[in-house]
């Protein structure tokens, strides 16, 4: 059923529109019978202000925007729970996009968010975006704007984990249990979330005397599809590796797909460790050594960041969360 709106109520009451106006806003100007029938007819036909013509008028929606790659995917979509749970303490609502991790999508994302005059957008970047010009954009404009999960080499505050120093980790733990051939599973070289890790992976493989063996670092799109046959590919080597860094949530499960459809045993013929959440390492068999991120604390700076900018902070910021190594049943 259609609402009704202040123009319907006052033509029948046969009064102006602005007397219903401030009769509904409790303000003087209207006798007590006539702001009687008007909050009268305004309960009996379920008459409700519009929050978006108000907060128009006061130059304030109480709203912010959230751009993510996938909202289906559970490590977003936890963080973006997180956020709305922060923004919802202060009185704000979130309005939620999905890039479907591709730039185009990204750049209309945040022009729908500009039209809708939210007060401040959050950003996980498309795996596809190399041109970061729509985001700093959006600092000319004054509009304030948070990055999370995936950063770039931008002026743009940022919440990230501690990417490099949690690969490293990974890789200096797979070689203390004994592997020599470690593989790495990335997205595209393009994120700096894949660069800095791979950074981190190179990193203990140089300290720890391990030759760096190229055709051990596949770096592809972010997908179950890639991820499977990237490792094929893996195991399809003569010299095959014996443990795998996954860099990404998808990656460990395709990962974890490939070895099981070649019939082989983690972690007694190769070691895995991935980026995922507790829940989906438990699920698995075996479970999964993982490095879990802090989704509640990633979201409580990201939204801190963006409210301090909405209060007139303009300090560029980059935070970084510290994960941390949780070993389950994949690893020796």
């Amino acid at each position: 059923m259609k609402r009704i709106s202040q123009r319907e109520i006052a033509n029948l009451l046969g009064v102006n529109v602005s007397t219903v106006s401030r009769a509904l806003r409790g303000l003087e100007g209207v006798s007590q019978e006539l702001r009687q029938k008007i909050l009268s007819l305004a309960k009996e036909q379920g008459y409700r202000p519009n929050p978006f013509a108000v907060s128009l008028r006061y130059d304030t929606t109480r709203t912010i925007g959230i751009v993510v790659p996938d909202v289906s995917f559970n490590h977003y979509a936890q963080i973006v729970k997180r956020i709305e749970a922060e923004a919802r303490k202060v009185g704000y609502m979130c309005i939620i996009t999905d890039s479907d991790d591709k730039y185009e999508n990204e750049k209309n994302c945040i022009d729908l968010l500009v039209n809708m005059h939210v007060e401040g957008i959050i950003i996980c970047l498309a795996q596809e975006t190399t041109d970061f010009s729509h985001i700093q954009h959006l600092r000319r404009i004054h509009m304030p704007v948070v990055l999370f999960d995936r950063d770039a080499d931008i002026d743009i505050s940022s919440v990230v984990i501690n990417d490099v120093e949690s690969a490293r980790e990974v890789t200096c733990r797979l070689i203390d249990g004994g592997a020599k051939r470690i593989a790495f599973l990335g997205g595209p070289n393009r994120l700096k979330q894949t660069a800095d890790r791979k950074h981190g992976y190179l990193e203990a493989l140089r300290e720890r005397g391990i030759p760096i063996r190229k055709e051990l670092v596949k770096c592809d799109f972010l997908s179950f599809s890639s991820g499977f046959s990237n490792t094929t590919e893996l195991l399809d080597m003569h010299d095959r590796p014996d443990a795998i860094v996954a860099s990404h949530g998808l990656l460990t499960l395709s990962s974890m797909k490939a070895i099981e459809a070649r019939g082989m045993n983690v972690p007694n013929d190769i070691s895995v460790v991935g980026y995922m959440s507790d829940w989906i390492s438990e699920v698995l068999t075996p479970r999964v050594s993982f490095v879990k991120q802090n989704q509640k604390e990633i979201a409580v700076k990201a939204f801190k960041l963006l409210h301090d900018q909405m209060d007139g902070d303009t300090c560029v910021q980059h935070v970084i969360v510290k994960a941390r190594l949780e070993l389950r049943d994949s690893t020796r």
